[in-house]
């Protein structure tokens, strides 16, 4: 899923203030904070769009042509997904 650089900036500007407002940490610097919660939040969504990726071609490159929307392609999409994020989780 893309978001803009706006859209990933106010939402790391909400986990700043939540992080914040509830004491669970102090900054330094909350312009370094920001830098590095939206760098971790662009790093999550594109771990999740290569998994996505991975996944619609694996899927597409099944012999028996399974149409998507379909049930056994919905089953088969969140199996391979989660197999993908724990690679690459392995890989982090």
């Amino acid at each position: 899923m893309r978001f803009s650089e706006d859209r990933i900036s106010h939402m790391a500007h909400l986990v700043a203030d939540a992080v914040w407002k509830d004491d669970l940490a102090d900054f330094v610097s909350e312009e370094k904070a920001l830098q590095e919660i939206k760098h971790a939040i662009s790093s999550y969504f594109r771990v999740e769009d290569e998994a996505d990726t991975a996944v619609r071609r694996k899927i597409s490159s099944l012999s028996r042509g399974v149409p998507e929307g379909s049930r056994e392609w919905d089953i088969l999409y969140k199996k391979y997904f989660e197999e993908e994020i724990s690679k690459k989780k392995g890989h982090l």
